[in-house]
Order: C-alpha cells, then sequence, then structure tokens
C-alpha cells in the first residue's frame, strides 16, 4: 500500500490533541517528523516520529506532506515556504489571517502543482453531519432561519497567543472560522452580513463574543458565541416550512482526542445518548433522531486520497479562501478595523 511521509509543524493543542492522532490513525500517512520542543511530549504520543526543527521538516526531501499547526500569525508564512519547497501543504484552520494571504497561496499552490487543504474538522462534527442530512432529505422543508451556537463558560482568561493583541487572535477567529465554514457548507456565501462583535470579561485584550447574521433571501443564518455561557442552550436549530430540527450538547471527538483516545476505537464518533437530536413536524409531530457518528478521521482520509488516489481535497482552498472573505465583512460589519 502506498503512503505519504509526514511532517508535523508545532506539537501545541491543535498539534498534539488533532493532528497527530489523526495522522497516526490513517494507514496511507506515516508521521516522520514533528518540528518542536516538547520532546518527551513527542515520544510519548508519536514515538516513531523524530522531534527536529521547522527547516529540517521542510528541508527534507522525504517528506511529502507537510501540516502546519503553528500560531494563526506563521500560517501563511510557512505554508508559502512547504508549497516552494514542492511539498504538499495542510494548514490548521483558519488559512490565514487575510483573503489576500490565501489568494497568494492558492495560486502558488497551483503553479507548484500542490495539495493545499485547510483542516476545518467541525465539517465532520455528528451534529452537523445530523443537521446537514436533516437538510439534505427536506425533513424541515424549505429553511428559513439557522442558528448555531458554539457558547463555552471559560470566565478566566488562559494564558496563550489566543487571548493576546495579534493578527488573527479572539473567538471570532477561533470558533468563527468554524461556523462560518459550516454555513457556507450549507448555505454558500450570504448576499449580507450583520455583526456584532466584541470582548465582555475584564482585562480581555480580544474579542470573546460575536454575534452574526448572514443573509440569504428571505433565510437567516446566525451564528453565536459567548465565552461565558454556564449552561448553553441549543447547539444547532434549523427552522423551515415543514418542521424544526434542535440539537442539544457538543459533539465529544475534541473531548476524546484531549483524554488521549484514538479515533480507531470501536465506538469513535458516537454520541452521548442524552443529547439526541429532535425534529418537530409541522403537523405536531415529534421524534428523536439519533445522531450520526461524528468522524474526524475524514479528513486525512481525503488528504490521502486526493495526494494518491487524484480525488478531491476534502476541503478546498477555496472554501478555506471564503472563509476568510467572510471574516472580514463580518469585522467591517461591527465596525472593527481592517
Amino acid at each position: 500500500m502506498r503512503s505519504l511521509s509526514v511532517g508535523l509543524l508545532g506539537f501545541g493543542l491543535a498539534g498534539s490533541v488533532f493532528h497527530a492522532p489523526l495522522i497516526l490513525s490513517e494507514p496511507r500517512l506515516q508521521l516522520k517528523a514533528v518540528a518542536s520542543s516538547r520532546t518527551d511530549d513527542i515520544r510519548r504520543s508519536a514515538p516513531g516520529a523524530e522531534t527536529t526543527t521547522v527547516e529540517a521538516v521542510i528541508g527534507d526531501p522525504s517528506i511529502d506532506l507537510v501540516v502546519i499547526a503553528t500560531p494563526n500569525t506563521s500560517h501563511a508564512p510557512l505554508a508559502r515556504e512547504v508549497l516552494l519547497a514542492g511539498k504538499h501543504v495542510v494548514i490548521d484552520k483558519p488559512m490565514a489571517t487575510t483573503a489576500a494571504e490565501a489568494d497568494e497561496l492558492i495560486a502558488l499552490a497551483e503553479r507548484q502543482g500542490r495539495l493545499l487543504t485547510v483542516f476545518q474538522n467541525r465539517r465532520w462534527d455528528n451534529d452537523f453531519l445530523t443537521l446537514r442530512a436533516c437538510l439534505e432529505k427536506g425533513e424541515v422543508g424549505r429553511p428559513y432561519h439557522y442558528e448555531a451556537h458554539f457558547d463555552r463558560f471559560r470566565p478566566q482568561i488562559k494564558q496563550g497567543w489566543r487571548e493576546q493583541t495579534l493578527a488573527g487572535s479572539g473567538v471570532l477567529f477561533d470558533l468563527g472560522a468554524h461556523l462560518i465554514d459550516q454555513a457556507l457548507t450549507l448555505f454558500g456565501m450570504p448576499d449580507r452580513i450583520l455583526a456584532d462583535v466584541g470582548a465582555q470579561r475584564p482585562d480581555a485584550q480580544v474579542d470573546d463574543w460575536f454575534h452574526i447574521v448572514l443573509g440569504y433571501g428571505p433565510m437567516r443564518a446566525i451564528l453565536h458565541c459567548g465565552t461565558v455561557v454556564c449552561r448553553p442552550g441549543p447547539r444547532f436549530q434549523l427552522h423551515g416550512d415543514r418542521g424544526s430540527f434542535l440539537k442539544h450538547g457538543m459533539d465529544g471527538q475534541e473531548a476524546a482526542l484531549r483524554a488521549g483516545r484514538m479515533p480507531t476505537e470501536a465506538d469513535w464518533g458516537l454520541d452521548d445518548p442524552k443529547n439526541h437530536a429532535l425534529l418537530v413536524k409541522a403537523d405536531g409531530t415529534e421524534r428523536r433522531v439519533e445522531p450520526l457518528r461524528g468522524d474526524y478521521p475524514a479528513f486525512y482520509r481525503g488528504v490521502a486520497a486526493a495526494i494518491l488516489d487524484g480525488g478531491p481535497p476534502p476541503v478546498t482552498a477555496e472554501q478555506a479562501r471564503d472563509v476568510l472573505t467572510v471574516l472580514e465583512a463580518v469585522r467591517k460589519a461591527a465596525g472593527l478595523p481592517a
């Protein structure tokens, strides 16, 4: 079986919790090297990988694919180096800090003839997969109101670059990138945008709350994030002329990865039974909808298939660029500086 040699840049939250376990779980990918100073963590989590530097990974002729899991400000510069070195590249979301940077990377990847894709893992959350299936089956009829929340209870500010005044920091670029990508996957680019973005917690340096309204003709898609929400409401709501879909609870794949579980386990992606979805029909009848399995491994299956089999990328670079275009429009609509 043909396989690809992979180098991973960064072993913080994104690299250690998300990318390394998913790469290790894909039979056609071999994690050869990790660029990080966290030698002990790498030895425990990925014992077959060598610990090295960013320069060594990019310059290694045996490495086919480089995964960038570093702070957002470094995504575009590192991706540029990787593509110029003739390697395929996966970038953790967001693809860059501006749509212009993303366009430059797309053009470079095309010139180099290399895959450029972005890790938008929340497309494979069990709740989103279930909602998407209900929408496509026409369960709610014509949709008029879509609402997606990414609420958390983190009243204390954690140390780290995401809480610092850097390009691409704050929850808008962090969690908003997920919610926007999901909305665009379902409905495409909106025709208008309203937004409010702010910082609510004492001493917050960057945004920790947003409320976005995307317009699609008569339909509205509402994307919301709060950081001081002790008891969240529905994660998803979808209302149409034939019924409503409501889903509580968060997909458990991130929590499982944080706990050290691997996607190869038999019960991977199954939702907590209490988090079932509810479908309410216009005639007043109700029924439970069992969530589909979450499938984060689908992303790297798709990466391997795109490179080795010529299949489509799991997330196109243009789709990731569109997320940045909307993020910039949201900032403008909220009266924030470009």
